[in-house]
């Protein structure tokens, strides 16, 4: 039983919930004080919670609660309620326009003439709105961000605030920077299009494949516990292949695979003009084969049962069949898959050129070389963004391949 006076346990929730909600402080289960309890609200950030009945603090191992969180989670739940970005979980950089790779479903090496990247003042820029809105993850994309010759500076900058990185990555570079990365980045994901040729025709780069996994048994060998997953996008020319996909992706050694659909119909990947028809169906599954496609999934869902259960395929069968519906929405034989997505609300991302955006895909509020991170996420008219967004009824929403929904109560 807590001693505190002002808590008092519910059940074996690990829950505590207040009944005094003066401004008495609270002990954070180090000894030291952590905080003030803050006023009465009504509203309950905790399973459990009955309106303004008590606010409930999650306790941590040593039996104390711990008003960090529950700050954070209200913050979250705030923006959620006035569409003003109080808290800011997860940050996507690109700390560089160009890739190394060609892909055919990819227009992001065809601007490698017209080079951007981050710079050193720029992240060192951004550090005061990521510490300041508690920024706890910065995902490096790309291009590709290995590119960047001031990557691991940014890693540093970023690690010496507390903040995990995550690495998207081609796997070219993997090798040669081995050493580097597994002292300064926390998870990497790798792109995986198929095996060996399918891989390395589709990347347009020969040896491709061998090169990623040589990259990866590096990095394995000197840090086995680096959580290195893949990532592989379905499409016209290597559905057929899937089952490959999977078995190379447990060949060289990834720790998961993810799976999504092709995105054709944005201005993401350095689209400037949108596709048109005839370009998006090289892509496209076609109609024809879309039977082909639902038999393959069916075959993955039989044959790959035991990678599901224990999540080596990260989606659940369920979600594996959203990639049907997806490109059978194309034809009009069913509506676009459903999402559920708060990316505009918990994340943000920005471009090499230091542009902002809700997302990937959606347009941009503003330029951190221009304004702050702040201002251009908070500035009127990104309020207004995300207030009026409807994601069932937004075009760019409807047809979105890679969406984000982190909970309200994710681990800190």
């Amino acid at each position: 039983m807590n001693s505190n006076p002002l808590v008092r346990r519910i059940g074996s929730t690990g829950f505590h919930r207040c009944r005094n909600y003066a401004p008495s402080r609270v002990f954070d289960g180090t000894g030291q004080y952590e905080g003030r309890l803050p006023p009465p609200v009504a509203f309950s950030p905790f399973p459990g919670g009955k309106g303004n009945e008590g606010l409930y603090y999650h306790v941590s191992a040593g039996g104390m609660p711990r008003i960090t969180q529950i700050a954070y989670a209200w913050k979250r739940y705030r923006t959620t309620v006035t569409h003003r970005i109080a808290t800011l979980p997860i940050v996507i950089l690109m700390p560089h326009s160009a890739c190394n790779c060609r892909c055919v479903m990819c227009d992001i090496w065809k601007g490698n003439h017209h080079l951007q990247q981050l710079t050193e003042a720029d992240v060192s820029g951004l550090l005061h709105t990521l510490v300041q809105l508690g920024t706890r993850q910065v995902v490096m994309s790309g291009g590709e961000a290995l590119l960047n010759r001031n990557f691991f500076r940014f890693c540093e900058i970023l690690r010496g605030a507390g903040m995990k990185i995550s690495l998207l990555s081609t796997g070219l570079a993997l090798k040669r920077n081995a050493d580097r990365l597994v002292q300064l980045v926390d998870e990497i994901i790798v792109s995986l299009d198929g095996d060996g040729p399918v891989h390395d025709a589709i990347r347009n780069i020969p040896g491709a494949y061998r090169q990623l996994v040589e990259g990866i048994q590096q990095i394995r060998s000197l840090a086995p516990q680096l959580h290195i997953t893949g990532r592989s996008v379905i499409h016209r020319l290597n559905f057929r292949h899937w089952p490959a996909i999977i078995r190379s992706a447990q060949e060289a050694g990834l720790d998961q695979i993810s799976f999504l659909p092709a995105d054709v119909s944005s201005h993401a990947f350095n689209r400037a003009q949108l596709w048109d028809a005839a370009r998006q169906h090289e892509i496209l599954i076609d109609r024809e084969a879309l039977p082909a496609l639902k038999a393959i999934i069916e075959q993955i869902k039989v044959e790959f049962r035991q990678e599901f259960q224990s999540h080596f395929i990260a989606e659940p069968p369920e979600k594996i069949d959203k990639l049907y519906a997806y490109y059978a929405a194309f034809y009009g034989l069913n509506p676009f898959p459903w999402k559920k997505c708060n990316a505009p609300w918990v994340s943000a991302v920005i471009e090499a050129d230091g542009t902002v955006r809700p997302c990937f895909f959606h347009e941009a509020l503003g330029n951190i070389r221009q304004e702050s991170l702040e201002e251009a996420l908070n500035k009127q008219s990104s309020i207004q963004f995300r207030k009026q967004l409807d994601m069932a009824t937004n075009p760019t929403c409807e047809r979105c391949v890679c969406y984000l929904n982190l909970p309200l109560l994710a681990p800190r």
